[in-house]
């Protein structure tokens, strides 16, 4: 059977959408979250639930209050050899975290589901910068970016909930509206890449969009 991504900015409707079809697809179907949140995630390796703990109390402050869980997309340049080998162990449980979540997709396939995505990782960490910009990232960051842009799948259909960043940044205001459009931007170029990528607009009401 066939998987398909839904994708978007934060704002634009990919979890209301996929709740939907999970409901009311009139084929059978399996729902598989595909992004960066351990804690969204419908599946998860032990190792990354471990690792998302330890990252938690890690990054405590003294008043006990832990920030919000970042990615790779924002990580310091320098590290010191403990923070090398914590990068690496989280290299390649990140790396077995994504492999395991494609198991799981083609196991459901192979039982004669369509498999749903909630975002996913090559449109997520796709990569269109100049190269001396790319050259500065963490080398653990551009080995990630490395795999998933050469050998890992790409979803049968991607549908991409499009909406201007200003809406975006309305309905949760998140991010900032700079962000939003260049993570957007970034979702068409790697959609030139991808096998049938349709555009739709999410700023219609809910009922239209799905």
């Amino acid at each position: 059977m066939y998987t398909v991504a839904l994708i978007g900015g934060d704002g634009a409707g990919k979890t209301t959408i996929a709740d939907q079809l999970r409901d009311s697809f009139p084929l059978p179907l399996k729902y598989l979250y595909m992004g960066i949140n351990i804690e969204s995630s419908n599946v998860a390796l032990p190792t990354s639930r471990i690792i998302e703990k330890l990252k938690k109390q890690k990054n405590v402050s003294p008043t006990g209050d832990a920030p919000p869980s970042t990615s790779l997309h924002n990580r310091p340049q320098k590290r010191k050899p403990a923070g090398k080998v914590w990068a690496t162990i989280r290299l390649c449980n990140r790396i077995a975290e994504e492999l395991y979540r494609q198991v799981l997709s083609w196991n459901y396939r192979r039982k004669g589901f369509i498999v749903l995505y909630d975002r996913y990782f090559t449109f997520d960490f796709a990569s269109f910068e100049p190269a001396e910009v790319y050259r500065q990232r963490p080398w653990d960051d551009r080995i990630h970016r490395w795999f998933l842009a050469n050998h890992y799948p790409h979803p049968d259909m991607t549908i991409f909930l499009y909406a201007p960043p200003e809406v975006l940044y309305a309905r949760k205001g998140e991010a900032s509206i700079e962000y939003l459009d260049n993570l957007q931007q970034t979702y068409l170029k790697q959609g030139e890449r991808s096998p049938n990528f349709i555009v739709v607009d999410a700023t219609q009401p809910l009922e239209k969009v799905y």
